[in-house]
């Protein structure tokens, strides 16, 4: 049995505090037993995207950098697997929504950099983030395969499917949602995720008020079935803790054989 932990953060103005809080809940999530953390998007930052500021530009980080290493010491002396999505100033000048998943080692593995760019009301994304420019990729982790679709992804099915082709045994779903009355539509496309790649998926929100806008929480964890692994959780700051049994992905596409009978030739309109 695996134990897998989603941190519930409420973000201030002040990155460096809201990292330091955050990783007082991942020791407590350690502590009950959690090998693989997964913390909210751009989960120490305030949701600057609200509105498009050239100011707000500096608040990108390298990878690696500060924050990154602050999260490998973490990883390393608690043998955890972490997952940070952050705000990324890339390599390439360019500024993505990257979510790091740095093994129980300490080593960073790669990155995951959010393909799909929103431009809505409070989500002026655009403004900051280029989509991404890595496709889909899996990490092998020492505890799982993971694979990783942030936010606004979860609502272009492909990319949990490729991530599935490929492997991964856990879709960890990072947002940043505020809209309470989308809140169900959110919970049945990622429960979606699970039942159509027979694989666990995690969603993992903010809580917390900023200026007109409150993160609503919800996170929770489903089952290869779409079956709750928790009850989604309520709208405080916290950690939300998952057992997965990963042996019941193949028990269930051993049952339901839709996945062994995808027909990948005859879908070229997708493309």
């Amino acid at each position: 049995m695996l134990t897998v932990a989603g941190i519930q953060l409420a973000c201030g103005a002040d990155p460096e505090e809201n990292l330091a809080r955050a990783l007082d809940l991942a020791r407590i999530a350690v502590e009950r037993g959690a090998k693989v953390l997964c913390f909210a998007e751009c989960f120490a930052w305030p949701w600057f995207p609200r509105k498009p500021v050239e100011a707000n530009r500096k608040l990108a980080v390298a990878v690696p950098g500060p924050l990154t290493q602050s999260l490998q010491l973490f990883a390393e002396e608690r043998q955890a697997v972490v997952l940070a999505p952050i705000f990324e100033s890339g390599d390439d000048a360019a500024q993505y929504n990257t979510t790091v998943v740095i093994d129980a080692s300490g080593a960073i593995l790669g990155v995951y950099r959010k393909n799909h760019i929103p431009e809505l009301p409070n989500y002026q994304e655009r403004f900051y983030f280029r989509p991404g420019n890595l496709g889909f990729p899996v990490f092998r982790t020492r505890y799982a395969t993971i694979g990783v679709q942030t936010c606004w992804d979860n609502f272009f099915p492909e990319g949990a499917r490729a991530l599935a082709v490929k492997g991964a045994e856990i879709l960890f779903c990072p947002t940043a949602c505020s809209t309470l009355p989308g809140a169900a539509k959110w919970e049945r496309a990622i429960v979606g995720h699970a039942v159509y790649n027979s694989l666990f998926a995690f969603r993992v929100n903010r809580v917390g008020t900023e200026g007109a806008m409150t993160f609503y929480g919800q996170s929770f964890c489903v089952d290869p079935n779409g079956d709750f692994v928790t009850e989604a959780a309520g709208s405080d700051e916290g950690v939300v803790l998952a057992d997965l049994d990963l042996d019941r992905i193949k028990l269930v596409r051993d049952d339901w054989t839709f996945f062994a009978e995808r027909r990948p030739g005859i879908y070229k309109d997708l493309v």
